[in-house]
């Protein structure tokens, strides 16, 4: 499609990525595409956008560039995308994965049992044929077939990381195939020279690779299972809007698909039916719910002129509505594509170890081939060239810097889980500890997220009394402010009485019948024409509504009796649980959908440092979105569907726990007990990831620092000690442990 200035825009599908290194290379070489004016590639959806001019760039120019790179670039056609069926790929491909995985921890452990099991204080019982001492060939040889095993099961590691070296973008992948390879290859040299020389059988390290791959396997499990959130998110928001509706033409009821409703189509929406697309009434009148897309908790009363969105739900009166938007012009379709959008611009933080692997992986290569080929030189020969080639490799292995950030992160989100906060992946716990500003939904996050009685008020009748006429009355109704009502008389215990007649007036109220007294409860347009004295009742009235609160009148034989307010209340923990958050430095705002005087009221309440009210879906987003302009690290929390976009749009997406499955499956992080003061424990959780990994990451350069000299031969050329490469291979195991050591250490953190 054409976008500003001439430029083309377009999509393309992206094979072979496995990391936030192979976006960027991606990303590198087609910016660098004279004409290409943006290229963004999205990880989790591997999708690149692209915008170039295409004067001076072809589409095949784009594609040819990303397979240079080790890559494959198809055209993205949207019209045949099937989310359905990707989503059954998608675990289909998951579901291999966890299976190679299982194998290869199964396997993993009987060679953990056979390598190490003599070095244990108690012997295990190993079969004399493999035993290390009487039968060492048969005792490597199994080692080895199980290794081979285990690293083909990990075959992905291997094609995509020597690809990735050999294009000249190296990264994690990268990472573990050059270490394990090394150490794999070394065993596999001193496995044949076992019959020339016995003792070679005590140089093997098959176990370390297998493990090692066995481990990072297991990570990058996990973090396919957190990315398809995504697509499942979106599914279900597609959900939200019925596949059929029933359409009005020439007098007719006809149920269709909604695919196939046009602009201008009369809608006939039941009660207890959504409304399959935005629109506006043009007859009838019912409260409508519109919570999952506004986040306002109160049903909204909708009457001719008024506008609707689809995916929202009608009460109990028959509506008219006249279609305005279809397809992707309608309030779920654009929320869908904000999040897909979203997820585009959101850039991964998890780099250093890429960054890292892009010049320590070549240049301990570039040092094991120059210090090799320098003892040739002197007139060395093989064995002592390949010692010194393979230990300085085996020393430098970079395990323990493969190992350096995800364990840490895998103690974190474990103690994270232990602490009720489900972190879905190792970048939103990284990103966590820069955070300066959080965003709170109002709605279920703040507040309860559902009506309550706050207050009761008559001249005439007891609270008690007052409450159990109207309980008795609302019943019947299934509305929720009624619903509220009945709920506060059930909590302290009241006996109802028995309705002998009940009945529905649509967008205003009910009536029934107690004891032969006619009772109307309903909002204010109902009592517009009651001429007695009630300043008293209304004056209380407005004072509530001012307070943000719904005044319910209630009317007995003519007489207006009294008021029952209705309000969503604030949550116990809030108050608290925002100044906390805001003794770390960081700024809180409040972000709804709902009105101003009821917001601003709830802000007071619990110390907003500011309120945005009256917020569309849409714009939720979109002012997160300036936030990050102005240079905030935004983490925004909510609990509905319209918080999704914004929970993606922001670095973090904080979703509570007892919210919407959308909000849970677009969040970075899970409050599973829905009381914010999580999310002071998740920023300090964060930043004591983060102090761990820059210790691991230190320990890991640390024994490279001091292993890589001596294992090239600089203490020989002093005194003639050369540096075997076992005890190569026990300091690069002894790092890794000391980083795992270190990682464990997260457990003790007292959040």
């Amino acid at each position: 499609m054409k976008g500003d200035d001439n430029l083309n825009k377009e999509v393309y599908n992206i094979e072979g990525m496995s990391c936030a290194a192979c976006s960027s290379a991606v990303e590198r070489v087609t910016n660098k595409l004279e004409g290409v004016s943006l290229s963004q590639v999205n990880l989790t959806t591997n999708k690149m956008t692209i915008e170039y001019d295409e004067a001076m760039v072809t589409p095949q120019d784009i594609m040819d560039k990303v397979e240079k790179a080790g890559f494959k670039a198809l055209p993205f056609i949207e019209e045949q995308e099937d989310y359905k069926s990707n989503e059954s790929n998608k675990e289909d491909k998951l579901h291999k994965a966890k299976r190679r995985l299982i194998v290869n921890i199964v396997l993993s452990s009987i060679l953990l049992y056979i390598s190490m099991g003599h070095m244990l204080p108690i012997k295990l019982p190993i079969p004399q044929i493999i035993d290390m001492k009487d039968n060492s060939l048969n005792y490597a040889m199994l080692q080895l077939f199980l290794t081979v095993m285990i690293l083909f099961n990990g075959r992905n590691f291997y094609l995509n990381g020597f690809r990735s070296l050999f294009k000249g973008n190296p990264n994690m992948d990268s990472l573990v195939a050059v270490g394990t390879g090394s150490a794999f290859l070394y065993s596999l040299a001193m496995t044949i020279r076992i019959p020339v020389e016995s003792m070679s059988v005590e140089n093997l390290y098959y176990e370390s690779a297998a493990v090692v791959v066995t481990l990072v396997m297991l990570g990058k499990y996990m973090e396919q299972r957190s990315k398809g959130k995504t697509s499942e998110a979106i599914k279900k928001l597609m959900e939200l809007s019925p596949d059929t509706s029933v359409v009005i033409r020439k007098g007719q009821e006809v149920e269709t698909e909604t695919a196939l409703v046009e602009k201008e189509d009369i809608l006939l929406v039941k009660p207890g039916n959504r409304i399959s697309l935005d629109g506006e009434v043009i007859d009838g009148a019912s409260s409508v719910d519109e919570s999952m897309l506004t986040g306002e908790s109160i049903p909204v009363e909708k009457q001719p002129g008024d506008k609707v969105i689809g995916g929202s739900i009608n009460y109990n009166g028959a509506l008219q509505v006249r279609v305005t938007h279809v397809g992707a012009e309608t309030t779920l379709a654009k929320i869908i594509k904000m999040i897909e959008d979203a997820q585009g611009r959101k850039a991964p933080i998890s780099k250093l170890a890429d960054k890292v692997a892009g010049y320590f992986v070549p240049t301990v290569m570039i040092i094991a081939v120059i210090a090799s080929i320098v003892w040739a030189l002197l007139g060395h020969d093989l064995t002592f060239v390949l010692t010194i080639f393979v230990s300085v490799l085996v020393i430098a292995c970079p395990c323990a810097l493969g190992l350096a950030t995800p364990t840490a992160i895998m103690v974190g989100t474990g103690v994270g889980a232990g602490n009720g906060i489900l972190i879905k992946s190792g970048e939103a716990l990284e990103i966590t500890h820069k955070i300066d500003m959080v965003v709170l939904d109002k709605t279920g996050t703040v507040t309860e997220g559902k009506p309550k009685v706050t207050d009761i008020v008559s001249e005439k009748f007891s609270k008690e009394e007052l409450l159990k006429i109207a309980a008795s009355c609302e019943k019947r109704s299934e509305h929720p402010l009624g619903e509220a009502i009945v709920a506060k008389a059930l909590e302290d215990g009241i006996e109802l009485y028995d309705v002998s007649e009940f009945n529905s007036i649509t967008g205003k109220g009910i009536e029934a019948v107690i004891n032969n007294q006619r009772i109307v409860i309903g909002n204010k347009k109902l009592f517009e024409s009651v001429k007695d004295d009630i300043s008293f009742l209304i004056n209380k009235a407005d004072e509530l509504a001012m307070q943000g609160k719904t005044p319910m009148y209630i009317m007995i034989d003519n007489n207006l009796e009294g008021i029952i307010s209705v309000a969503d209340t604030i949550k116990p923990t809030s108050i608290a649980a925002i100044e906390k958050i805001k003794s770390l430095g960081i700024k809180v705002y409040m972000l709804t959908g709902d009105n101003r005087l009821t917001a601003e009221n709830i802000g007071k309440q619990v110390n907003i440092d500011q309120v945005i009210s009256d917020v569309l879906p849409g714009d939720k987003a979109s002012v997160v979105a300036n936030l990050q302009k102005e240079g905030f690290k935004v983490m925004m929390v909510g609990d509905g569907i319209n918080d999704a976009p914004a929970l993606v749009q922001a670095d973090i997406g904080a979703a509570i726990g007892n919210g919407s499955d959308i909000a849970l499956e677009s969040g970075d992080i899970v409050l599973m007990k829905s009381d914010l003061s999580d999310i002071y424990k998740a920023i300090k959780l964060s930043k004591a990831t983060i102090r761990n990994i820059k210790q691991n990451l230190f320990w890991a350069f640390f024994y490279n620092i001091l292993g890589i000299p001596v294992a090239a031969g600089l203490l020989y050329a002093f005194n003639g000690t050369l540096l075997n490469p076992m005890l190569a291979g026990l300091a690069m195991s002894f790092s890794s442990v000391t980083v795992v050591t270190n990682a464990l250490r997260l457990k003790k953190i007292k959040l």
